[in-house]
């Protein structure tokens, strides 16, 4: 018995010199854990402390309605204010008119410009392309001129032609967005431009959703990212030169797109799109009363979303050992 007493006594010393090697061993923390709230809060032993030990900056002010930011490769939450929100999302609905017509058309047919689709933009009052009636563009000219410029009359066009007619082609959008479980969206025109009863609505999670979507098309990827689309002239249209309304290109590297919007119902909206340290961080910021603090705003909310992906969602070596210490 004195044997057996003995034995179990060297065991749990053997045991415990081995427990306190490892923790004596276990490196600086590299990384801290992270959960979703507002402004993403860490909960880890190490809170507030970044990958070098240094303090992790503070979640950027946002003046807008709404503001939404994840890491696409995760599908984690990196910052949100209001983002389940309803509200009016101007341009931005030119995003799944691109998602509709990718789908439906064949980038090189050809659409003839009405009157109508002319027209169309002037009497709104909205952002032109500058097409003229009896101009003849392939689809993806007109996508271009859709997203880069806002173009309205690009996007009647579109919409006209693959509906056919604008009512047949926002059910499309309306089932588009249903199939992709947007269940706070709903879509009223093909431009998103004020209209009776209500110019539809979007939260700020749904738009962040349809973009990480529609980013994997790299038709669609191209053209967001374009911050100028050349279309020489041809026996059936002028030249034209589209300028992309996104000024969040050309800030930084990584950029790629993808909308602006404005009425003012929504404000000054914003979906923007980055690739950093092979992570897509995918967000968008509506309703701004400043055109170019969206912008501004999109950028530090990039930075800020960067620096909290790289941290978050591993238990560091030495949260294990702390962890380790807490059990034993």
């Amino acid at each position: 018995m004195a044997d057996m007493d003995n034995r179990g006594i060297l065991l749990l010393v053997s045991t415990a010199a081995l427990a306190a090697t490892a923790i004596a061993a276990a490196p600086p923390p590299t990384e801290t854990t992270v959960t979703r709230t507002t402004a993403i809060a860490s909960t880890s032993h190490w809170a507030g402390m970044g990958a070098a030990g240094t303090a992790r900056r503070d979640a950027p002010a946002v003046a807008a309605r709404a503001a939404y930011v994840i890491d696409a490769s995760t599908g984690t939450a990196l910052y949100e204010k209001q983002a389940a929100r309803r509200m009016p999302v101007a341009s931005l609905a030119k995003v799944m008119t691109a998602y509709v017509v990718l789908k439906e058309a064949d980038l090189g047919d050809v659409v003839t410009i009405t009157a109508a689709d002319v027209r169309h933009a002037i009497v709104n009052g909205a952002t032109s392309a500058g097409l003229r009636k009896g101009e003849r563009f392939t689809v993806r000219d007109l996508l271009y001129g859709a997203m880069l410029p806002s173009g309205a009359d690009a996007t009647h066009a579109l919409a006209r032609r693959y509906g056919p007619g604008n009512a047949a082609f926002v059910a499309k959008m309306n089932a588009a967005a249903r199939s992709l479980g947007l269940a706070d969206t709903r879509y009223t025109n093909a431009d998103g431009l004020p209209s009776p009863g209500g110019g539809g609505h979007s939260t700020a999670e749904d738009q962040v959703r349809l973009a990480e979507t529609v980013l994997r098309d790299p038709v669609f990827r191209q053209i967001s990212s374009t911050r100028r689309h050349t279309v020489p002239r041809t026996a059936v249209h002028r030249a034209h030169t589209f300028r992309n309304t996104n000024k969040l290109l050309g800030e930084g590297t990584g950029v790629l797109g993808v909308k602006t919007g404005y009425t003012r119902a929504a404000g000054y909206c914003l979906l923007f799109a980055a690739e950093r340290d092979d992570r897509l961080l995918v967000g968008v910021v509506l309703g701004d009363p400043q055109s170019a603090r969206r912008f501004s705003t999109a950028g530090r909310l990039l930075e800020y979303a960067a620096e909290t992906a790289s941290e978050s969602a591993l238990l560091t070596v030495r949260d294990r050992a702390h962890i380790f210490r807490k059990v034993y």
